[in-house]
C-alpha cells in the first residue's frame, strides 16, 4: 500500500530555513503528482505546491512561490520541499500527499488526494 513519510520539520527563527523530506513507498502509477500541504491551528489545509513523477513540473501556490522550492529524489523515493526567508505565518503542521493523475495534470486542491503523511510540525518564532 501507499505510505507517505514526512520528516524535517522543527523548530526555526524567522528569516530561516527547514528542508522537509517526504519518503513516498507503493506508487506504482507512471502518472502521479506528490504535494505539500500545511494547517496551522483554527484554519484551512492549505496546498503549497506539486510535483509530477512523469516529468518533474511543478506548480507552487501564490503564498511560497519565491521561497519554496519543490524537488524529487527519484533514487530514494523522496521529495523534498526546501523553504526559505520563513516567516512566523508559516508555523503549521505540513503534509505530503499523493495522488493518482492524467498525464500532465497539476493540482494543490487537498480533495484530488487519495494518501497523506502524517505530517510534521513547522514552527517560526524567535
Amino acid at each position: 500500500q501507499v505510505q507517505l513519510v514526512e520528516s524535517g520539520g522543527g523548530l526555526v527563527q524567522p528569516g530561516g530555513s527547514l528542508r522537509l523530506s517526504c519518503a513516498a513507498s507503493g506508487l506504482t502509477s507512471d502518472y502521479y503528482v506528490i504535494g505539500w500541504f500545511r494547517q496551522a491551528p483554527g484554519k484551512e489545509r492549505e496546498g503549497l505546491s506539486c510535483i509530477s513523477s512523469h516529468d518533474g513540473s511543478t506548480y507552487y501556490a501564490d503564498s511560497v512561490k519565491g521561497r519554496f522550492t519543490i524537488s524529487r529524489d527519484n533514487a530514494k523515493n523522496t521529495v523534498n520541499l526546501q523553504m526559505n526567508s520563513l516567516k512566523p505565518e508559516d508555523t503549521a503542521v505540513y503534509y505530503c500527499a499523493a495522488t493518482r493523475v492524467p498525464r500532465g495534470h497539476l493540482t494543490i486542491w487537498k480533495i484530488e488526494y487519495d494518501y497523506w503523511g502524517q505530517g510534521t510540525q513547522v514552527t517560526v518564532s524567535s
